[in-house]
Formats: C-alpha cells, sequence, structure tokens
C-alpha cells in the first residue's frame, strides 16, 4: 500500500535579481527532504528571478507575483484553499506576519510553522522605520503559530526575553549547509580575481543591517598596510548607489569591486584571502558558514545574534567589536599578516562544519513538518 504524503506548503518571497538567505535555505531543503513522505508545494510570493534549475521535478512551484510584500494576504489565502496543505512553512519576518493574519481563513486545521530569520530585538533598533509596529508584532502574533524556528539559540533567548514568546513554541535549527554543491560550484570556474591581491570578499544585501558602510570606512587603514588589497562585495540591495557614492568620497572606487548578484559566490569566496562579515546584526549569516565550509578565513562583527554561538561551533571565525571601524581594521590586517589559509579538502571529517549538514537539518524540519 503506498503511503499517503503529508502536503506542505513553503512560503517564501522572490527577490528580483537573485535569491537572498532565506529562499537559498528553502531550495536546500527542498533538495534534501524525503520527497516519498512529503508532497512539497513551493509559493514565490513576489515578482523575481529565483533560479530553480536544482529543484526537485516533485515540487510543485505556484508563482503569486505579487507587488509589494503588504498585498500578499489574499493571494496567500487562495493558494492555501487551493493547495490544502496540512502544513504552511513561512519564512521572513514580513511573511510570518502575514501568514498568521491570515491564518484565521485558511481551510481545515492546517499548522502554521514560521521561520524567523533575523534577530528581533537588533531589527527593531537598527533595521526597521516602525520598532513600536514591529514589537507589537512579534510580542502579540508570533505566539499563535504553532512552532517558530530560530535559527541559533540567542535568537530564542532574544525571542523570550524581549518579546515574552513562549518557550516552548519554539525551536531551534539551524540553516543547511550544502558543503558538497558549495566546494563544487567553487571549483567548476576559473579564479575570478585579476590582480595578485590579496583580495577579500564580503556579500550579503546592501542594506543598512549589514554594515557595509563600516567596512567602507575601515578599508583606508587596510590599504595603507596592503596597498595591492582589493575588496570584492557580492550582493545587492537599497543602499547599493550611496555605498559607490562612499566608496568615491574615500577614494576608493578602484579598490572596490561592486559585483552586484552573481550566481556562484563560491568561487569568490574560495580564491579569497579573508573573507568578512560586517554587520550590525545577524540572525544566522550563511555567507560566512559557505566561506567557512570552503576554508577561507574569516573576520566577522560581533553583532547581535549567534556570532559567539558560532565562533564556539567553529574557532576559527575571528569576531571584532560590532560598529567599530578601528578594529574591524585591525581584524583584516591581522588576519592578513598569517599564513595562507591551508587545503579546504584537508580537513578531517569531524570538522565542525558537518553541525550543518543539509540531511541533518532536513530531518529536523521533516519532525515539524
Amino acid at each position: 500500500m503506498t503511503a499517503i504524503r503529508k502536503r506542505v506548503l513553503f512560503l517564501v518571497p522572490a527577490f528580483v535579481g537573485g535569491i537572498g538567505g532565506a529562499e537559498r535555505v528553502i531550495l536546500t531543503l527542498l533538495r534534501h527532504l524525503d520527497h516519498n513522505r512529503l508532497e512539497c508545494h513551493l509559493g514565490l510570493v513576489q515578482a523575481g528571478s529565483v533560479s530553480l534549475e536544482d529543484l526537485p521535478s516533485e515540487v510543485v512551484v505556484h508563482h503569486m507575483r505579487v507587488a509589494r510584500m503588504r498585498y500578499c494576504l489574499p493571494s496567500i489565502v487562495r493558494l492555501a484553499w487551493k493547495i490544502k496543505p496540512q502544513t504552511i512553512l513561512s519564512t521572513v519576518s514580513h511573511l510570518n506576519v502575514m501568514s498568521i493574519l491570515a491564518r484565521p481563513v485558511f481551510p481545515g486545521n492546517v499548522r502554521l510553522l514560521i521561520r524567523e530569520a533575523t534577530t528581533p530585538s537588533a531589527y527593531l533598533i537598527k533595521d526597521t522605520e516602525h520598532p513600536r509596529l514591529w514589537d507589537f508584532f512579534y510580542r502579540h502574533l508570533y505566539r499563535h503559530a504553532d512552532k517558530i524556528i530560530c535559527l541559533s539559540d540567542a535568537m530564542r533567548r532574544d525571542l523570550a526575553g524581549h518579546f515574552g514568546v513562549p518557550p516552548g513554541k519554539m525551536v531551534r535549527i539551524y540553516n543547511p549547509v550544502d558543503v558538497g554543491m558549495i566546494r563544487r560550484s567553487a571549483h567548476a570556474a576559473d579564479n575570478p580575481y585579476r590582480a595578485p591581491g590579496p583580495n577579500l570578499v564580503a556579500a550579503g544585501r546592501l542594506r543598512k543591517e549589514k554594515g557595509f558602510d563600516l567596512l567602507l570606512d575601515a578599508m583606508p587603514a587596510v590599504f595603507q598596510k596592503f596597498p595591492g588589497a582589493q575588496l570584492t562585495i557580492l550582493g545587492e540591495g537599497p543602499d547599493e548607489s550611496r555605498l559607490k557614492d562612499q566608496a568615491r568620497r574615500l577614494g576608493l572606487f578602484d579598490k572596490i569591486d561592486f559585483r552586484g548578484f552573481v550566481q556562484n559566490p563560491w568561487v569568490f569566496m574560495a580564491n579569497a584571502d579573508l573573507f568578512i562579515l560586517p554587520s550590525r546584526a545577524e540572525g544566522l549569516p550563511n555567507s560566512l558558514l559557505e566561506a567557512l565550509a570552503l576554508g577561507t578565513p574569516v573576520v566577522a562583527s560581533d553583532c547581535v545574534g549567534a556570532m559567539r554561538e558560532l565562533q564556539s561551533v567553529d574557532p576559527r571565525i575571528v569576531l571584532f567589536q560590532t560598529e567599530n571601524r578601528s578594529a574591524m581594521a585591525e581584524a583584516i590586517v591581522s588576519a592578513l599578516s598569517r599564513p595562507q589559509k591551508s587545503d579546504v579538502l584537508r580537513r578531517e571529517p569531524s570538522d565542525p562544519i558537518e553541525q550543518f549538514v543539509p540531511s541533518r537539518v532536513a530531518e529536523q524540519y521533516s519532525q515539524l513538518l
């Protein structure tokens, strides 16, 4: 007798210009979930160019093409009634709020899981225009989800301590890091750097939370010590033009390469001498985990979120004081002064990155779905 598969709807944004961190996590999960047990549907809320070539053929894709996230509630409800899933999994804060608001009109007894992608208290302080509204959402709406998936223990403590979310509602599941796929992609293309370097790379959405303005301010001191250094920034976002203007004002524009969205960021990480994460706040930075998987040295801001937690898992991470430009420059110079990185392929199988293996993470999600 064929077992009845559980029907699950995954709701994600679809950022114009490529895949964001939340989408990448869901796509990785969909590649590693057991499709003999789960009938998986992927709901892409906003219009955008999302690469789906690696998506399993069993996954049914639904394009809602909503212009703005604030208008997505009717589309989510229509899709839920069309599919009638047993479970809905939403990811990122705005979509989580809309899914909770829509829950009373979802069909049947659908279970609602939400995945929080940022550290809420830091988000309120540093990266939102409406902190009081979001404080209300976290305090009074999040508790109405069946489960809240937190990316770190620090995030779980943050939601409980600052917003009174019941601890029993939350579960910590780390992001998956598909080490095999990342390493294959990294070695599938030639070295993208033309200059001998040292070559530095940073990656992420170009917005205030990610701290790229702080990194640009720190770079003159780095270039003074390493005149041949080059910085490559991967990503797009609302602050792109402002950051380029800042680089020009600092006289660094010829030393900074704004690459925008790239389909294969891992070839840049693998061939870089150093990966830098200058963020003001983080949930669980995928790019940092990917750099570690490639054996690239990492210096990162000791920002609100999971940084200390990650450092306890992998002591190769070097932290500097958040929003301290001098400390950032000193950490970069110190890292570049050390011997070159060792071959990632020679590391022991017990490497701490194994804690983020997709099959393990997918099984944790399966138990909730």
